[in-house]
């Protein structure tokens, strides 16, 4: 469930509720009971925090080609051009 914010169009208060997206939006203030208005921000970004994410989870691969077994078949000429900065098109 989200977490709306919301502004008093007379004391200028804010506050946030959290609620379902299919609730009714507020339309009073919890401080003077004057009438709200919800706030649009962009929300927060993702944050990976806990023991289930990793560095390589998400890590882009620096090595040109996507196999790397020791039967996987030598680069192509093209692929051979790449540096490891690029991607690789191959």
């Amino acid at each position: 469930m989200p977490t709306y914010e919301y502004e008093c169009t007379e004391c200028k208060h804010r506050f946030d509720v959290f609620q379902k997206m299919s609730d009714e939006p507020v339309k009073e203030c919890v401080k003077c009971t004057g009438s709200v208005r919800r706030v649009i921000n962009g929300g927060s970004g993702i944050i990976f925090k806990g023991s289930g994410f990793y560095v390589n989870d998400y890590k882009k691969d620096t090595k040109c080609g996507s196999s790397s077994s020791a039967d996987a078949p030598k680069q192509s000429e093209s692929c051979a051009a790449c540096s490891a900065a690029d991607s690789c098109g191959a």
